[in-house]
């Protein structure tokens, strides 16, 4: 299980390292990157963390995601804390570091609503959900792996962030809000980026089971 730990602690760290780093160095050097090219290097890190540990720890990268495995019998419930807390701990450290590189960066990256906190949470909440629910159907088990799975939840993730980004941050994850908030301090709208996050997986199980449900019934 240590290698499974240590998979899901680099596969978080690069994703939030990557991902919150385009955004702070974007800001950094004056929007050259652009929101497209935010959205793309979101995307582009989680498939290929997926294809490069979905076989060891199966890619989770997310506590979200990790609950969703589970409440879809997928995942033993002894694992489900042990892969939260590294997944915090490479959140954690990957923006400790961008904070070090760029300590004048006031958000590191922060998940923040552009309007009403209400906003952001039914986006979250609907982003999380596709996810999960993408997740779901591309996955064997608790793995996120095969010849497309990578590119399916990459491109979904790249998708999401492109166009709801400007609106919501496009978090999708607990882990990757929770780093950069804490350690920059904007914690004020903390709660939505991990309560939508976490409801829009466990919707999308539900529905997964709804689905499973009806087809034995055909």
């Amino acid at each position: 299980m240590l290698r499974n730990y240590l998979a899901e602690f680099i596969g978080t760290f690069f994703l939030v390292f990557v991902g919150c780093g385009a955004m702070v160095i974007n800001n950094h050097i004056g929007g050259d990157i652009t929101q497209v090219g935010i959205a793309m290097s979101w995307g582009l890190i989680v498939m290929v963390i997926v294809y490069a540990v979905g076989d060891i720890s199966g890619a989770h990268l997310n506590p979200a995601v990790t609950i969703g495995f589970w409440l879809s019998k997928r995942f033993e419930g002894k694992q489900v804390v042990p892969y939260i807390l590294v997944q915090l701990m490479g959140a954690f450290l990957a923006i400790f570091v961008l904070k070090i590189m760029f300590p004048l960066n006031d958000t590191l990256g922060s998940s923040l609503p552009s309007g009403s906190w209400q906003q952001s949470f039914l986006m979250e909440v609907i982003l999380s959900f596709l996810l999960m629910y993408v997740i779901l159907n591309v996955s064997t088990g608790a793995k996120e792996k095969g010849i497309m799975a990578g590119t399916a939840i990459g491109a979904t993730v790249g998708l999401e962030a492109m166009f709801a980004g400007p609106v919501s941050g496009a978090s999708m994850n607990p882990a990757r809000s929770l780093a950069p908030a804490i350690l920059s301090g904007h914690t004020e709208h903390l709660w939505v980026y991990v309560v939508a996050t976490i409801l829009g997986a466990c919707l999308a199980v539900l529905v997964c089971r709804i689905n499973k449900h009806l087809e034995k019934s055909n």
